[in-house]
């Protein structure tokens, strides 16, 4: 898939996060770049995973901590995600709800692995209906 030098970069930086990753439980290996509006800087993150499996944090939920402990809520442009799969796959449903704090609905998130950014996907195709949407009780 062809994309634009900035979104490449991202994926370049998604792929050097990835090398990070620790998974000796799954072998599933992840790493993610978030691109923040108005902002140069590329935020990665990796997967960490955790015997006790709970206290694993996907590499999205780390990249976004990251961002929002530099500089403050994040207002995410875009986001690619690398896994050692294929296809390529997506965030997972609790890195999706914890983007819908910070994301629109036409959020672009890129899927990769190390060979090639594979596709592109709204956030709001991801998940059309993040917790926050839930009606309130009465």
């Amino acid at each position: 898939m062809e994309v634009n030098k900035v979104v490449g970069n991202a994926y370049k930086q998604a792929i050097k996060a990835q090398s990070n990753a620790y998974a000796p439980y799954s072998n599933f290996f992840v790493g993610a770049a978030i691109k923040l509006k108005g902002i140069e800087k590329v935020i990665t993150g990796c997967n960490l995973e955790n015997a006790s499996y709970g206290a694993t944090v996907c590499a999205e939920r780390g990249a976004i901590q990251a961002a929002n402990t530099e500089f403050g809520k994040p207002d995410i442009e875009f986001i690619v995600v690398v896994s050692n799969t294929e296809p390529a796959i997506g965030p997972c449903a609790l890195c999706l709800q914890v983007i819908s704090e910070f994301a629109q609905k036409d959020l672009p998130i890129y899927l990769a692995n190390k060979n090639e950014i594979q596709k592109v996907i709204t956030f709001g195709d991801l998940l059309s209906s993040p917790f926050s949407e839930i009606p309130k009780t009465i």
